[in-house]
């Protein structure tokens, strides 16, 4: 059994109500969350034009590798509405979801880079992250996600709702 958590994102219609559909079917196809953050909101990154973003953090164990999980996440996204492509990279969007972590696996090829290449930069992603896993230590970093988001450069205010 694998641990992997997986960042949800998203500011188009009802988030709170998608992100508990994302939960369910993470639940049916990918495995067990066995923890999940608050809800926080926080402002668009890229686009600034657009809706406040809701984010959260979730916690799931999985027997499914990498490639897997993340083949699953992108049938989600699309289930959801979600249209990935290079030109609507920041834009709006139903979900985002991303893995942050497997275990402590380092990844990196054409589709996958785990932990997830930008975490370390983003308040809307350390700020559910330390509240759930406040000491895991991030694999290449090698420091606690607590001291990576205290000492996060990010001016973005992430406020939990």
């Amino acid at each position: 059994m694998s641990k992997v958590f997986i960042g949800l994102g998203g500011n188009i219609g009802n988030v709170q109500e998608t992100f508990v559909k994302v939960i369910a079917i993470v639940e049916e196809k990918i495995g067990s969350v066995i923890n999940q953050s608050s809800l926080y909101k926080t402002a668009p990154w890229g686009f600034k034009d657009q809706n406040d973003f809701l984010n959260k953090v979730i916690c799931v164990n999985t027997n499914l590798s990498p490639a897997d999980v993340l083949k699953n996440l992108l049938t989600i996204e699309l289930m959801m509405g979600r249209n990935r492509n290079a030109n609507n990279k920041n834009a709006p969007r139903t979900i985002d979801l991303d893995i942050l972590f497997y275990d402590d696996k380092i990844i990196a090829d054409d589709n996958l880079v785990v932990p997830h290449p930008r975490l370390h930069l983003r308040n809307f992603v350390l700020g559910p992250l330390a509240e759930i896993a406040p000491n895991y230590i991030h694999p290449v970093i090698l420091k606690k996600i607590k001291e990576i988001a205290a000492e996060s450069s990010d001016t973005s205010v992430v406020k939990k709702i």
